[in-house]
């Protein structure tokens, strides 16, 4: 998995985000995936601290605008509980 690429210098700010998933797998098709999604970001929304601006949910990715006072601890632990609950 590749590593974040957000400098340590800009953690906070507006940024556009794609996660996509390896090799393009329709990962989010089935098995209300969709809803894992939105819990998560209404979960950082509520305990993180994120301000999310706008979403697309894709069948193999995701769009996001979004900010937060900490965004490399976001976009990890994001990734960590998806992953983990899917």
């Amino acid at each position: 998995m590749p590593s974040v690429r957000i400098s340590k210098e800009y953690i906070s700010g507006i940024y556009y985000l794609t996660f996509t998933v390896r090799n393009w797998y329709y990962l989010f098709d089935r098995h209300h995936r969709f809803e894992i999604l939105a819990d998560s970001l209404t979960y950082c929304q509520k305990h993180k601290g994120l301000t999310l601006y706008a979403y697309v949910f894709m069948l193999n990715h995701i769009h996001l605008i979004v900010s937060a006072p900490d965004m490399i601890a976001f976009v990890r632990d994001f990734k960590k509980f998806t992953s983990k609950e899917m």
